[in-house]
């Protein structure tokens, strides 16, 4: 624990390129590229199999069969298959965010499924009866129901990604997992620690912060009832 209060306490490591806020900043912008692209691709997706009942049992399946691949292997297979294609860093940002892309989506995308399929189905049927559109039934009734759910996933796939960005340090890409890395073969284990603890409140501290734009966006209706399911 000493060795931890140490390794924070010191000034030095906070400050330069190689200090904590340049890695928190890098650790940022790997997660945060990832988790845009997983929801581009995971909401629109489970939109429109939640609402329009298509390829259930496909999503299913493959939801949780991309749940089950091992990370740090499909990075390095990535990176030996796209990387020889690229030039720069980008040569292992992209198989890294990559990586990344795909262990975010599945959350995102069964969560925002989820939220859809739990409409009640006699809120669908009033929407109809009023002579809505099926597009106007999923904008303004289900999507509004769905947030819940749809914000839950997304907050999954933060805490996620954010705890397993820390491998892009093993592609030379930086991020927090650089203090891990290097205090491993340094045998520094206050460094260790503290890239440890920084990797914990930096996923607290998004998952707090997407805790209160979930706040914000629901209608205090939904907010009641989702706290008191």
């Amino acid at each position: 624990m000493n060795l931890l209060w140490e390794w924070l306490a010191d000034p030095v490591n906070w400050a330069g390129p190689d200090g904590v806020w340049a890695r928190v900043a890098e650790h940022l912008v790997y997660s945060g590229i990832a988790l845009l692209i997983a929801a581009a691709i995971g909401v629109p997706l489970g939109l429109w199999i939640g609402h329009t009942g298509r390829g259930r049992v496909v999503t299913v399946n493959l939801v949780n069969g991309m749940r089950a691949v091992p990370t740090l292997g499909l990075l390095f297979a990535a990176v030996l298959v796209i990387g020889p294609r690229l030039h720069g860093d980008s040569a292992f940002q992209v198989p890294a965010v990559l990586v990344l892309v795909i262990l975010a989506a599945p959350p995102i995308l069964a969560g925002t499924y989820s939220g859809i399929d739990a409409v009640p189905a006699d809120a669908r049927d009033a929407a109809r009866g009023m002579g809505m559109t099926p597009g106007q039934v999923l904008a303004r009734v289900e999507v509004p129901c769905a947030l819940p759910l749809i914000f839950s996933g997304v907050r999954s796939a933060a805490l996620q990604v954010i705890a397993t960005a820390i491998l892009a340090a093993y592609v030379g890409l930086g991020g927090l997992g650089y203090f891990l890395q290097l205090g491993l073969g340094s045998r520094d284990y206050g460094m260790m620690a503290g890239g440890a603890v920084l990797v914990a409140l930096l996923a607290l501290a998004v998952d707090l912060l997407l805790a209160w734009a979930q706040r914000l966006t629901l209608s205090p209706g939904l907010r009641t009832h989702d706290q008191a399911g």
